[in-house]
């Protein structure tokens, strides 16, 4: 009543009267505005998939073996998870660029070992050494060629190059004494001739680096229970080129609480590099998992019909092929090779390849998944095989080579398969060669194409070669 009483003169003394107040105008409504478009997302670049493919099936360990190498050859600059993206998926490809290969953003096995063996020199040459730091009470990588100099500092330990353009300290700081937010805001405090080109602040770290027109400088540090740790690297810009990379080094190697990781969580420099492997099952499952176990790998030809090797139905009452019911149509003279046919399958096989391939040549074998897309193994011929790291159920995976063409079929995969740590080796298999599928697919009325392919197309990537295929791919189960 009282909002009536003060509200309704006010009404009176603008003239605006009931009557005043119907011949208003009413203001148009505002426009609606359409809601824009969601944006579309790029197309995925079927060499990137199958590159994180091939290298996700490697155990972590060797994933992060590989991206480490990478850092100590200068091709990558980002952190050793093991997790694969486009930072390693373009330091892959800068390195081989670098070598002379094709860059493919897939390493095969000759060119992990090449790679590690490069890493490994550049290493030692720069005597890198991961070390406790009891000042600090750090786990510290320090260059020791390039630091030579080492001295106490309060709180920690400083390791200097001779020269004094180059200089590491570490810096710890007890519970309380300090924050991780003071330390942020005074790592990127405004300051004349001083930019900072990066800065990262989590719940638990932080990072800044930052330039100078004479140097650069890199500051990470971490909290825990025992208080905040961490390190500052500063070195004169000129020296950049053959610096930054020890940087990423130092970074990737710091453990700043060693007492609360777990002893197997060693860097990449305190352990022997991995082999390269492929994950394998340490003991075969049963019942129902093993009927979603891929007996072998099939290759769709189009019509319902689907190649694959003998071994695979060597111990199968009943195939099936991506979950359909299937018959044996046929099989080759040698006893090698075997065409099956389910309803409702499509597909087209690729060009074959018919001359031998050479020695240590890059080739890849995609073998077939139970569930999801075929696993992706980066190889390299042997003499009368492949040499790759294969999983269980790849015995019939096709093996292609740079340009796509077929190369051969992988005879046979062992029954009990020699595991190394519950992981399986890189290891010689025997293939049906893609001359023998030529005169298979030709008798059974299958079209194929064989022969070179024109140069452009030999210039595919191993990447760009798989892509086409994978979709050909499937996987072949049995009721035993």
């Amino acid at each position: 009543m009282n909002a009536f009483r003060t509200g309704f003169p006010a009404l009176l003394a603008a003239g605006l009267t009931s009557g005043a107040l119907a011949q208003a105008p009413v203001p148009p409504a505002p426009p609606v505005r359409p809601k824009p478009a969601a944006p579309i997302p790029p197309a995925p670049d079927p060499a990137f998939e199958v590159a994180r493919t091939a290298f996700e099936a490697l155990p972590e360990a060797e994933r992060r073996g590989l991206q480490d190498a990478l850092v100590w050859t200068g091709d990558y600059n980002g952190v050793t998870t093991g997790a694969f993206g486009k930072r390693s998926f373009e330091g892959i490809q800068t390195y081989q660029t670098r070598t002379g290969a094709a860059p493919t953003g897939l390493l095969t096995p000759p060119e992990r070992v090449a790679l590690k063996r490069e890493a490994e020199e550049a290493r030692r040459a720069a005597r890198f050494r991961v070390q406790p730091d009891p000042a600090s009470g750090a786990v510290v990588g320090v260059p020791e060629a390039l630091l030579p100099k080492k001295s106490a500092i309060p709180g920690g330990t400083r390791w200097q190059s001779a020269d004094g353009r180059v200089t590491l300290d570490t810096k710890s700081f007890p519970q309380g004494e300090t924050s991780l937010d003071a330390l942020f805001e005074r790592a990127t405090a405004a300051m004349p001739g001083r930019k900072v080109t990066y800065k990262l602040k989590k719940p638990d770290f932080i990072v800044v680096t930052a330039e100078t027109a004479g140097g650069r400088s890199y500051i990470r540090y971490a909290e825990g229970p025992a208080g905040i740790r961490g390190f500052t690297l500063g070195y004169d810009r000129a020296l950049a080129e053959s610096v930054d990379r020890l940087v990423i080094a130092v970074a990737n190697n710091f453990t700043p609480f060693p007492e609360e990781a777990p002893a197997a969580a060693a860097g990449p420099t305190q352990r022997a590099p991995a082999p390269a492997m492929a994950v394998a099952p340490a003991a075969p499952p049963s019942g129902a998992q093993a009927e979603a176990r891929p007996a072998g790998t099939g290759l769709l030809l189009g019509g319902g019909r689907v190649l694959t090797v003998a071994s695979v139905l060597e111990a199968c009452a009943a195939p099936r092929v991506a979950g359909a019911a299937a018959r044996i149509e046929r099989r080759d003279a040698a006893g090698s090779l075997v065409l099956l046919s389910a309803e409702g399958l499509a597909g087209a096989p690729p060009p074959l390849r018919t001359e031998a391939v050479s020695e240590g040549e890059a080739l890849l074998v995609l073998g077939a998944q139970a569930k999801g897309r075929p696993s992706v193994a980066p190889a390299a011929a042997a003499v009368e095989g492949v040499y790759a790291p294969l999983q269980p159920g790849a015995a019939g995976a096709p093996v292609l080579d740079r340009s796509g063409r077929l190369v051969g079929l992988v005879a046979r995969f062992p029954a009990a398969p020699r595991l190394v740590a519950g992981v399986m080796p890189p290891t010689r298999y025997g293939i049906v060669p893609g001359k023998a599928v030529a005169v298979f697919l030709g008798e059974s009325g299958v079209p194929g194409k064989t022969g070179a392919l024109p140069a452009k197309d030999a210039a595919t990537t191993l990447g760009g070669a798989a892509a086409p295929v994978l979709g050909a791919v499937v996987a072949i189960t049995c009721t035993r």
